[in-house]
């Protein structure tokens, strides 16, 4: 197996039976630990890494070593910028050779959006690479939404994807990015009537802190890409926290392995939970 493109995990998706997860890394350890978890339940892997993120794990350093990992696995993966906001850091990613890039436009009005991401999308063309969208607003930035603001519209999200042709789009169903502050309530209706009209791949983001069900929910109603970040982050330090405890002589190989195990426990949890092993 080999990198490719995120179209190649999600095109296959057509009864609602699974989703692909879509796990953020920071460093070589949280590499390695999702590689590991798919190679052992042969599921395909969408490594990414936020452009929030950048500050910590250099593009230029960690995007390498991300693509390096997917060419040498034994299953399929696909290496994706997720929330790119500057042209800049999307056109460094496209350069790397990630095989597609989200262009996270939610912020500016509709029309504004749509226009910026069909100039991105141009770019990615260029580079051979698929490109996703978002419509709606994904809570996290602040305390409370307004239900209006958590909502993609069915109209929107036509709208949106018939004028810039996305490869796959975010919509906002009620989810929140990090550690949710309000108790997350999920418009599971506003997805099926979005579902219904539109044949684009559609993505949740604010995975960490959603239950069983509520994933199962949006995976039969048509989520196919689950992103999941903070759930890993937290994993991650448990086992470094743990590992320091019983282990007070602990050096840093110990905290690499630990880091290594931490990601692949969680990512291992999530592709059970999302339907993924076997999907090679």
């Amino acid at each position: 197996m080999t990198l490719v493109k995120m179209s190649k995990l999600l095109s296959p998706i057509r009864d609602n039976s699974y989703a692909i997860g879509a796990f953020n890394v920071s460093n070589m350890e949280m590499t390695l630990g999702a590689v590991k978890a798919a190679e052992e339940l042969q599921a395909p892997l969408l490594l990414q890494i936020a452009e929030s993120r950048l500050a910590y794990s250099p593009l230029s350093v960690l995007g390498p070593l991300m693509l390096a990992a997917a060419r040498q696995a034994s299953v399929p993966v696909a290496v994706h910028l997720d929330h790119g906001t500057t042209q800049g850091t999307i056109e460094l990613a496209l350069k790397l050779g990630f095989t597609s890039v989200m262009f996270d436009g939610s912020k500016y009005p509709l029309k504004q959006n749509i226009a910026m991401t069909r100039r991105i999308k141009e770019l990615c063309n260029s580079y051979g690479a698929e490109i996703e969208g978002e419509v709606g607003c994904i809570g996290g930035a602040k305390e409370t939404y307004s239900e209006d603001e958590l909502l993609t519209t069915v109209e929107g999200a036509e709208q949106f994807i018939e004028e810039t042709g996305v490869d796959a789009l975010a919509i906002g169903i009620g989810t929140a990015h990090g550690h949710y502050k309000q108790r997350p309530k999920l418009h599971i209706g506003r997805l099926k009537e979005i579902a219904s009209v539109v044949d684009c791949p559609l993505v949740l983001h604010g995975g960490t802190g959603l239950t069983r069900e509520n994933f199962w929910d949006c995976i039969h109603h048509g989520i196919r890409k689950i992103n999941i970040a903070t759930a890993s982050y937290d994993s991650v330090a448990a086992y470094i926290r743990n590992t320091a405890a019983v282990k007070p002589d602990a050096g840093y190989f110990d905290f690499s392995a630990a880091a290594v195990e931490g990601a692949y426990k969680n990512i291992k949890k999530y592709m059970l939970l999302f339907g993924m092993e076997g999907k090679v």
